[in-house]
């Protein structure tokens, strides 16, 4: 809570609510419709991408299936601290998806790579494309954004090769707590075993081709809304501040990266010139057309099904 005051007050010290009141009322509505049509369109590519992970444990998954637990999970991170909509996803969904626990929490962890691989290789293709230095965001070199991507990707094609590090980690346990072991050994097993079926090359591509053009359209989730605004003077800016908006939320804020990602987004807006009064109102609109659809849909399935797991609700309600 304190670092999302102080990231609010750093993005409203200089300007003048009732500008950004002004910025909102020009907003174009039709843009605005197709900025939620490219959100949604967004997040089926991304349900896709996860029911793709999940069919090696259960090929009768359909897209239906997965949309309404994948969505809940976003509503439920948006709302609650501490990434409860992970726990939800890892935990509270696996009866109906016929799936186990260790399944659910591998393609969590493939998921976030991949996401992670998507920003930071359109990170440093913005930067190279306006001619800005990243140092001027985060402080980091073009250098290190290149062996980011390609530790990331390492990761993603031979997972196989941190098999032996988990199982001496295991072994190690083992001999301090026999059962306990004896069970990570197991879960140990199935996370390779998932991560294997990720990285066979006919899966990471197709892994890979629902990533970008899932990161395809909530890039234009930016840009209508940046189009919707005339107050905007350059509305490709907006391309840029999907990767730093983005990238920002990995420090930590309230539910709904609230601060974090709207300080970020104004300032790569205004690197490249458009007015700061204008680029708050954009970095606003932006994380409402991000925050609601998901949590307005997540919320639904979660009225409409509601989890009974035993173990999750005691989790989330402590």
């Amino acid at each position: 809570m304190a670092l999302t005051g102080f990231f609010l007050w750093l993005l409203f010290r200089h300007i003048q609510l009732s500008e950004v009141k002004a910025t909102f009322a020009e907003a174009n509505g039709w843009w605005l419709g197709a900025a939620v049509l490219a959100f949604y369109s967004g997040y089926a590519c991304r349900i896709q991408r996860w029911r793709l992970m999940l069919l090696s444990e259960n090929p009768k998954l359909e897209w239906k299936h997965c949309a309404g637990p994948l969505m809940a999970s976003v509503a439920a991170n948006n709302l609650l601290p501490l990434r409860a909509g992970d726990i939800l996803r890892a935990f509270g969904f696996n009866r109906r998806l016929g799936i186990k626990a260790t399944t659910s929490l591998t393609t969590l962890l493939v998921e976030r790579l991949l996401d992670l691989l998507m920003m930071v290789s359109l990170f440093g293709a913005t930067l190279s494309w306006f001619g800005v230095e990243s140092s001027r965001f985060m402080g980091l070199s073009g250098g290190i954004l290149v062996v980011g991507s390609v530790v990331i990707l390492f990761i993603l094609l031979f997972p196989a090769s941190f098999k032996p590090l988990a199982s001496g980690l295991v072994s190690v346990a083992t001999g301090v707590l026999p059962r306990l072991g004896h069970k990570l050994l197991t879960s140990v097993d199935h996370v390779f075993v998932a991560l294997d079926h990720t990285s066979r090359s006919h899966t990471i591509i197709r892994l890979l081709f629902w990533s970008v053009l899932a990161w395809l359209f909530e890039g234009l989730v930016f840009w209508f809304a940046a189009l919707s605004l005339p107050a905007m003077t350059q509305p490709l800016a907006s391309w840029l501040a999907l990767p730093v908006g983005t990238l920002a939320t990995v420090i930590p804020s309230t539910p709904g990266f609230i601060g974090t990602f709207d300080y970020f987004s104004a300032r790569a807006m205004t690197v490249l010139g458009n007015p700061f009064a204008a680029a708050t109102a954009y970095a606003l609109l932006v994380h409402a057309l991000l925050w609601l659809p998901p949590t307005i849909a997540g919320g639904l399935y979660l009225l409409c099904y509601p989890v009974q797991d035993r173990f999750l609700t005691q989790t989330i309600s402590q």
